[in-house]
């Protein structure tokens, strides 16, 4: 078991920083990522075939989105088998095959656990549900109904209407926080927290090198099942019922942590495991310091501060990451996921979405914590446009046309401009390939010096190189006159990394004690020798000090 120690120290019991402090971990989408096989969606085939390619960019980990057995209502978030591959994708030996091929290019695994709900076809539901005496009668959330029939409180579910469905048999209402056919397990229950640290054991012995704890605040209710209070009206379109309400009982109960401290002491029986939680919420940080407090719970924690952010401005990211202290647990940030629109999309015009692009790319990877990179941002691919009638996402058809939807975020990568569906499948693939996409294929940037593939590999390479960038502390510079500027700083190497978000020039040239020359740029027409005095809109460079 490993040694435990402050979370504000880099380096493992064996001395060595942790592989996971600063990483850069790409989020791999199997459904969209390559076809093998020819049926329109990707499998792991595709995936081992593709390694090579992410290994490419110099990332250090890949996240696999879910492959396990599913009926795929929720494309894979619908687990009916934590230990099986969905035959969609492969079998057990192609996972195996994968996890094999990583580690060979020098990659770590790191794939999805889903803690908070099954597939109301898992086995555990089907026995669970026929009455309220056998073996799994209190594995998922049951209530009785109120007098009148209906269900035990207001909570509604996040995708749409009503959190509770009927089940006749038992006479009683089971808890979905998400579509139906996703009943809530009962984490209470400390049979379930056995079931599922048996599940992370399985992946850990097969080689896996961590896990993305998906929903992981909606694992918990309140017993008491208490209503939830209406939320404050802010002037907002709301779309959803869920909206309407503060997500007070229905999750984020004070019991996770030690649930979590439970997942850690199974993690270190294998070595620098990493673990991060997914944190829903409008106020996550509270969540995502609990979660990972002590160095005894998970190791980081992201949220969707920056994925659902509509624009991207200074005072975004500076109450996000001055919120968090050096001595804090270790954070990770995205930018883009599956669950949201493409940040270039959300917060750039069509006109400059190469060159935000860009800068987007460099912003993110000169933060403190790890860096996810979604697969596409690499090409720099806009949101992909879907029709409704091709459409798949549960929660866009129910709340079409409001919501946007997070299909176009899951349009399979384009490979090849000279291929049948941009070389990703030889079948008709599960979602529409924008025609924009086709021209940012893979083999259009590969040897392209002035592509933001190159780009972005420059820019990993780049991290992965100074220690400033990838674990040492930011420090933000207060009198900028609009731009965002930062220093990084590891021991005597110091990284200044500034940024014009705006449409505007801005007018500001570093303290003079900066003496750092720029090593990387977005925005000026050609690499600065100098820091400049003006930064043109859309702009942003990384300088390095001499030590």
């Amino acid at each position: 078991m490993n040694t435990e120690k402050p979370m504000s120290d880099c380096h493992n019991a064996k001395g060595a920083i942790e592989w996971w402090r600063g990483a850069v971990i790409y989020q791999l989408y199997p459904r969209s990522f390559l076809d093998a096989n020819g049926d329109g969606v990707g499998d792991l085939r595709g995936v081992l075939a593709g390694l090579d390619y992410v290994a490419k960019l110099g990332v250090d980990a890949i996240w696999l989105s879910p492959f396990f057995t599913s009926p795929m209502d929720d494309f894979g978030y619908d687990v009916a088998d934590y230990r099986g591959v969905d035959p969609i994708f492969g079998s057990l030996e192609h996972i195996d095959a994968v996890i094999s091929k990583a580690h060979e290019l020098g990659l770590k695994v790191i794939i999805d656990q889903v803690y908070s709900h099954t597939s109301d076809q898992h086995r555990w539901f089907s026995e669970s549900r026929q009455d309220k005496n056998n073996p799994k009668a209190h594995w998922y959330v049951w209530a009785d109904p109120k007098p009148d029939g209906s269900p035990p409180n207001n909570w509604q579910s996040v995708f749409s209407g009503g959190a509770w469905a009927w089940e006749a048999r038992r006479q009683q209402y089971y808890l979905h926080n998400f579509l139906t056919s996703q009943p809530d397990l009962n984490l209470h229950n400390i049979d379930v927290q056995d079931a599922l640290l048996d599940v992370a054991r399985f992946w850990l012995d097969r080689g896996v090198d961590g896990f993305r704890l998906d929903a992981l605040n909606f694992a918990m209710h309140d017993p008491a099942l208490r209503d939830n209070p209406p939320a404050a009206r802010d002037g907002r379109v709301l779309t959803r019922p869920f909206d309407y309400q503060r997500q007070l009982y229905n999750r984020s109960h004070a019991n996770i942590p030690a649930f979590l401290e439970r997942i850690r002491d199974v993690t270190n029986q294998y070595n620098d495991i990493f673990t991060v939680a997914e944190v829903v919420g409008d106020a996550p940080l509270d969540e995502m310091k609990a979660f990972t407090a002590g160095g005894k719970r998970l190791t980081s924690a992201y949220d969707f501060t920056f994925l659902y952010a509509d624009a991207l401005a200074n005072s975004l990211v500076k109450d996000t990451l001055g919120a968090w202290r050096p001595d804090d647990a270790w954070p990770s940030w995205a930018f883009s996921n599956h669950d949201a629109p493409r940040a270039v999309s959300r917060w750039a015009d069509e006109q400059n979405r190469e060159q935000a692009a860009r800068l987007y790319a460099m912003l993110l990877m000169t933060l403190r914590g790890n860096a996810f990179l979604y697969q596409g941002e690499e090409l720099g691919l806009p949101q992909g446009d879907v029709p409704f009638d091709r459409l798949q996402d549960p929660e866009a058809i129910a709340n079409w046309p409001l919501t946007l939807g997070r299909d176009g975020a899951r349009t399979p990568m384009p490979w090849r401009r000279d291929k049948a569906n941009a070389g990703f499948s030889t079948g008709d693939p599960w979602l529409p390939i924008d025609a924009r996409h086709i021209a940012l294929s893979i083999d259009a940037q590969e040897n392209d010096a002035g592509s933001m593939l190159t780009f972005m590999r420059a820019l990993i390479q780049l991290r992965r190189k100074h220690p400033a960038l990838r674990i040492g502390d930011l420090d933000f510079i207060n009198d900028a006159n609009g731009a965002l500027a930062y220093y990084r700083r590891d021991g005597d190497e110091v990284a200044l990394c500034v940024f014009n978000l705006g449409d505007a020039p801005i007018v500001w040239r570093p303290p003079a004690e900066a003496s750092a020359s720029p090593v990387m740029s977005v925005g000026f027409q050609g690499r600065e020798s100098a820091l400049p005095a003006v930064l043109p809109p859309r702009s942003g460079y990384i300088a390095l000090k001499a030590k």
